[in-house]
């Protein structure tokens, strides 16, 4: 018997670190590792120790002989990887001295603005140093945590969501507090919190969607993946987006796996959706009574460039309810993968692209259509009163595509926060290596550090958070240790204090679990994995127990 990783995968690593025999990879030390869609185990080296199962934070890994049929193809998938790549180089040693350890009388305090995974990962770097003493602080301007494990990964992927099962046991440790629904900015200024920790990192993700720049695109029924996916994920500042689902088909500009993910939930059904997933109640109404029956999605660039991971593709690929529609003439720009540089990335591309050929094939028959198109760039949204259509040019000149529905995944940029120097361009943190910077001189900002989609641009999956996350702490702890970060005139009290003063409804750790408590007692209820409490008022209320 041997294990095998399968498609919740996050990348985090932590497989990797319990694994006796050093038979999963990418590792994070080898070449390829930041640029991996998926982990591979090595079937030939891997000793059924099982180590890795409880490990895995998403429960992406199962034995072979126990393997889901729906999974199935995950074996091969997993062999083929090392197949592909060859011998993998044996880890190299690790340095022979460690950094400077700081002498202290009080702990280093530090707050960090953001709940989400990339938060969570610093916090976890930061807590469990042997160069400090921490203590740290996870603010977050929403009622809940977790970010886009809770409003932006698929209600159906309940696995990845497990993730925040691991982020929730972490935030229970004595030196993590927990202070949900305190905007920073806006209830408190980036001066006030510094003036209360020695350093902030600010882990805010990339919340808005960026835009095409095309006539029509403000039209009612054309949406970004932001507003689209926070709506159906329950995000309270989304709820009452109301989008236009009374057409048969709708449009998605952009081919990466929200795309997908979009694309499958609009095409779902709305019985698989209510027992499999934790999508919010007022979108599970909604799409119950969706007339769409057709998804084209539409990438600029030819197949070989499609962003998807083939783990999402897979699974529309093998869904019986759903016929996935490829023209086999837009498959010509496929490069025949077999030879040359041999990496985790040419792998997947290999991967991808015989996947697009198997969907080639003929269509099955079924009610729902996925339409997968290339080398298409939009022009237009057209329609005078709300969406009609999306005009589209390619090689063979402009097309025009009957919709009722069109979504842009064409990227997320976060948001600035006064006081912070930010890259208005990148739509990110302006930083090196962490370190917040001046963008004119250059020069560190002093205390201000950042990490995760807010400070490399919306790329990646939750793993990748773990090495930003490293980097940022690395960053921090050199500075506390050679004296560069002045001590805080105020302390943990005096921070929470500030909040009453200004009448913040602050939720710690224990108000969020009775709000996960409730959410998860009425799902329960329902027959399902949980009921979102969507509603802001709502969520404070229970999560304050009044």
């Amino acid at each position: 018997m041997t294990f095998i990783i399968t498609q919740s995968c996050c990348n985090d690593a932590s497989c990797v670190d319990v694994c006796p025999v050093d038979c999963i990879h990418p590792a994070p030390d080898d070449p390829g590792f930041a640029t991996a869609e998926m982990l591979y185990i090595h079937p030939d080296e891997c000793i059924d120790c099982g180590a890795c199962v409880p490990a895995c934070p998403v429960g992406a890994v199962h034995a072979d002989n126990e393997l889901p049929e729906h999974l199935s193809d995950y074996a091969a998938i997993n062999a083929d990887y090392f197949t592909w790549v060859g011998d993998i180089p044996f880890p190299a040693a690790p340095p022979p001295a460690g950094p400077k350890v700081q002498e202290q009388t009080a702990p280093l305090r530090v707050a960090v603005v953001g709940s989400g995974p990339s938060g969570w990962f610093v916090a976890e770097e930061l807590t469990g140093t042997r160069r400090a003493d921490v203590e740290v602080t996870v603010l977050d301007r929403l009622a809940t945590p977790h970010g886009l494990v809770r409003h932006g990964v698929a209600p159906d992927h309940l696995g990845t969501r497990d993730a925040t099962t691991m982020f929730d046991g972490f935030a229970r440790q004595r030196r993590t507090n927990l202070r949900l629904n305190v905007d920073v900015g806006s209830d408190v200024t980036h001066d006030e919190v510094l003036d209360h920790h020695h350093a902030v990192v600010y882990a805010t993700g990339a919340a808005e969607g960026k835009a095409l720049g095309i006539p029509g695109e403000d039209l009612p029924g054309s949406y970004s993946a932001a507003e689209f996916v926070s709506w159906y994920n329950g995000r309270s500042d989304h709820i009452d987006l109301n989008p236009s689902l009374d057409d048969e088909r709708a449009v998605i500009i952009g081919n990466g796996n929200v795309a997908l993910d979009m694309a499958r939930l609009l095409l779902a059904s709305p019985d698989v959706l209510h027992t499999d997933s934790d999508m919010a109640t007022h979108a599970l109404e909604a799409l119950a009574e969706s007339a769409i029956r057709e998804v084209v999605v539409v990438g600029r660039r030819g197949p070989e460039h499609a962003a998807f991971t083939t783990p999402e593709l897979l699974a529309l690929v093998n869904n019986p309810d759903i016929d996935v529609i490829v023209d086999p003439a837009e498959l010509s720009s496929l490069a025949d993968l077999d030879g040359g540089d041999r990496t985790p990335a040419t792998y997947a591309a290999n991967q991808k692209a015989l996947l697009l050929q198997r969907a080639t094939a003929s269509p099955t028959g079924a009610d729902k259509r996925l339409v997968l198109r290339f080398g298409l760039t939009p022009q237009e949204v057209t329609g005078d009163d709300r969406v009609r259509g999306m005009t589209l040019v390619g090689s063979g000149g402009a097309e025009t595509i009957d919709a009722g529905l069109v979504l842009r995944a064409t990227g997320y940029r976060s948001t600035a926060v006064d006081g912070v120097p930010f890259d208005v361009q990148a739509g990110r943190f302006a930083h090196d290596g962490g370190r917040v910077i001046d963008p004119d001189s250059g020069a560190p900002v002093t205390g201000t550090y950042t990490t995760g989609w807010a400070k490399r641009g919306s790329t990646g999956v939750i793993g990748t958070n773990r090495t930003d996350a490293v980097e940022t702490a690395a960053a921090l702890l050199d500075d506390y240790v050679e004296g560069r970060l002045p001590d805080p005139r105020g302390d943990a009290e005096s921070f929470d204090g500030l909040l009453a003063e200004r009448q913040v409804t602050v939720i710690d750790l224990a108000g969020w679990k009775r709000l996960d408590d409730h959410e998860r007692g009425e799902g329960k209820a329902a027959g399902r994995p949980r009921v979102k409490v969507s509603d802001r008022e709502d969520q404070i209320r229970i999560g304050a127990g009044r």
